[in-house]
């Protein structure tokens, strides 16, 4: 007899463009497939109650903390990581390149997350203010840095975007 906690179920993702497909228990987190199973790691587990939003990613346009969401929830999505951004070691999507250039971060556990989370905000608005940085990021904890540098490096790219208007 099958009992329910081990029963598995076949998922098909595609993750960064590419479709991976993986056998798992109903109650596997996406945080744990893309990492556990994937070997994803840039989606980080920070506190493990969707406090933190170090485990964000995109799924179909839409950036989720990836720690509240069943695997099996995502079966047929399209997911990009942050491995997603700059594939192959190829030049830095210009949310990283901002925070790169900004030093918007110190120890760089918040930074995966605060990125796919600001990709969010620019799709959105592609010209907030700092309130509505501050606003939108605080789903996304950084203990380091005092948010001044990574609210800067958002300015930044909406500074760019009515540069090349």
């Amino acid at each position: 007899m099958i009992d329910a906690g081990e029963r598995h179920h076949a998922v098909t993702i595609e993750v960064n463009g590419i479709s991976r497909s993986a056998s798992i228990e109903a109650r596997k987190l996406l945080v744990h497939l893309l990492r556990d199973d994937f070997g994803l790691t840039g989606t980080h587990i920070g506190c493990d109650t969707s406090q933190c939003g170090a485990c964000t990613v995109d799924i179909d346009g839409q950036a989720v903390k990836s720690c509240t969401v069943l695997a099996v929830m995502a079966d047929g999505s399209s997911i990009t990581t942050i491995e997603g951004l700059a594939p192959g070691g190829g030049a830095l999507h210009p949310v990283q390149a901002a925070f790169h250039e900004h030093h918007a971060l110190q120890c760089g556990f918040c930074t995966p997350g605060m990125i796919m989370a600001v990709r969010q905000l620019l799709k959105q608005n592609p010209d907030p203010t700092e309130s509505e940085i501050r606003h939108h990021l605080t789903g996304n904890i950084c203990r380091c840095t005092g948010y001044t540098n990574i609210v800067r490096a958002v300015q930044s790219l909406a500074s760019e975007a009515h540069r090349h208007d």
